[in-house]
């Protein structure tokens, strides 16, 4: 999910919290100049093509960047396209490249880059997660089967032209564009299997990688020849931090400059006459949910226990209570995204038809239902507090026995790609303002994102007509009906949507905001203590 920064954190370079590494407190991190904000576990990933996780695609969106981005106002722009062209009734995407924009080792981005980058992310042996993203293209599919060794969709015209080829229109294309698998790089440089060095982070960011201590910390440096002007601070510094009290007593003792706040730290922020005008709240585009693998426990084929466990769960007393001001959801579409639906009811909380349907799927009070794991994400207080919660609830209302067991972030990912895990617990959030890219995207039968074996032919319809309908209107009342059989079928049980509380410092000017989170620190200033 693209600049959502549903788990971005604190910074410090102290040693507390940052693991074994032996960093000096203070130096540095007291100077102006220098932006802090820390990462709650170590990037995924140093590579573009292969991210999937909001922390390390904040992080990369500082380095590298594509041929569009979202704007302030959450409009999208040219990045290093400057302009286009759309021919062929939609067809056909014709970029013109900006003048002056250059890698971060002095060389001019062309078209022969641009092309490079998507042939090179979508290949066979590169493997990428997150394909779905370039699908669109003609030929990319093919060369992602390893059946063409070219995406005959991508020619270059001129060294600033290059033109995209799609298999039909598709309203919502360049907000595919804008996630971090279309990024640019220099095809001389970059190499063709998977970053693993900081040195072959070479982008067009308003920032260069400049270090990375495994485990520790990464420090970025300004880039004094980007093409938007020097950005206002010297240094980005993010270590890498994974107890979530080490981190707000860093930001406490003023060592830190923005921090993501656990939801149980936020009533004592809120009295406390300090930090209280610091505490910002804002909405994102993102759903919290319950994933069900059909496929590896059995169980959830029968619709009567995905109902069971959906309505077993009070998701208002989750939401607002538990998680401190959430707001509850019943929709997978969040909002801020055309086809939310703010009153719209979904599966509500009802205990005693739950054990009804629970019993009719023949585990009355939960008798020889099999043991069930609840998989979630490591290094998160909120996670646990979710997932405890969900556990107590299922066990109070249905007699089910659920097991929790966390995962470091790679590895969760890794199993949730393979399709290994049975019931988990996680997020998405927005990578472009899309119904689209909550429902098609995500669970459609074909779609390489569908990690949960879901099929459902109904919503695979509907969801057909709504991705190429030229219609704005039409497109949402389809997405809206194929939320109603999703929903209906329990393809995943939506739980809240995202209130993001953030504290940040008074030294701190010129963070530049969307709906989708953080953009890239280019204006961001720090004054002296």
């Amino acid at each position: 999910m693209k600049r959502v920064l549903v788990y971005v954190c604190c910074l410090s370079i102290s040693l507390a919290g940052c693991g074994k590494g032996g960093f000096s407190k203070g130096g540095s991190s007291a100077a102006a100049g220098v932006f802090r904000y820390c990462l709650a576990t170590k990037p995924t990933t140093l590579d573009p093509g292969r991210v999937q996780d909001p922390e390390t695609i904040e992080l990369l969106s500082n380095v590298f960047e594509g041929l569009v981005s979202y704007d302030e106002k959450n409009h999208i722009v040219g990045q290093l396209a400057e302009k286009w062209d759309l021919e062929d009734g939609g067809k056909t995407y014709v970029f013109h490249l900006r003048k002056g924009a250059k890698f971060h080792n002095g060389r001019e981005v062309t078209a022969d880059d641009v092309k490079w980058s998507l042939v090179r992310n979508s290949s066979k042996a590169f493997g990428a997660p997150t394909i779905n993203y370039l699908l669109d293209i003609v030929g990319v599919k093919e060369h992602a089967d390893g059946l063409a060794e070219d995406v005959s969709g991508v020619k270059v015209t001129d060294p600033s032209t290059v033109r995209v080829t799609l298999a039909k229109p598709t309203p919502y294309f360049l907000g595919k564009l804008t996630y971090p698998i279309a990024f640019v790089l220099p095809k001389e440089a970059a190499p063709g299997t998977e970053m693993t060095d900081v040195k072959q982070m070479i982008g067009t960011g308003p920032f260069k990688m400049e270090s990375m201590v495994i485990d520790q910390q990464l420090t970025l440096a300004a880039n004094r020849d980007y093409y938007g002007g020097t950005p206002s601070v010297d240094k980005l510094e993010l270590p890498i931090v994974t107890d979530a009290a080490t981190r707000l007593n860093k930001y406490k003792a003023g060592d830190l400059d923005l921090l993501l706040v656990q939801r149980g730290e936020i009533p004592a922020l809120e009295v406390d006459g300090t930090l209280k005008s610091q505490l910002h709240f804002e909405l994102r585009p993102t759903v919290f949910y319950l994933g069900f693998n059909q496929a590896q426990f059995k169980a959830f084929k029968d619709i009567n226990v995905r109902k069971a466990i959906a309505m077993a769960i009070d998701r208002k007393r989750l939401a607002e209570e538990i998680l401190k001001g959430m707001p509850e959801a019943t929709t997978m579409i969040p909002p801020g995204v055309d086809g939310y639906r703010e009153n719209y009811i979904g599966l509500p909380y009802n205990p005693q038809q739950a054990k009804k349907y629970l019993s009719d799927a023949g585990f009355p009070g939960g008798k020889g239902f099999p043991p069930l794991t609840l998989y979630y994400r490591g290094q998160t207080p909120d996670g646990q507090t979710v997932c405890e919660a969900v556990q107590n609830m299922l066990t109070d209302n249905l007699g089910i026995k659920v097991n929790l067991k966390t995962e470091e972030l790679r590895s969760f990912l890794q199993d949730r790609n393979a399709g290994k895990l049975p019931f988990y617990y996680l997020s998405w959030g927005a990578d472009y303002l899309d119904a689209q890219n909550f429902l098609s995207f995500l669970l459609t039968t074909s779609s390489p994102q569908n990690h949960d074996s879901y099929s459902n032919p109904e919503f695979d319809r509907l969801c057909g007509l709504a991705d190429t309908d030229p219609d704005p209107a039409k497109r949402t009342k389809l997405y809206q009906d194929a939320e109603d059989v999703l929903i209906e079928d329990v393809g995943r049980v939506p739980l809240y949507f995202s209130r993001e509380a953030t504290l940040i410092s008074p030294r701190v000017s010129g963070l530049r905001n969307n709906l989708l989170g953080h953009l890239p620190h280019l204006k961001v200033a720090v004054a002296a203590k």
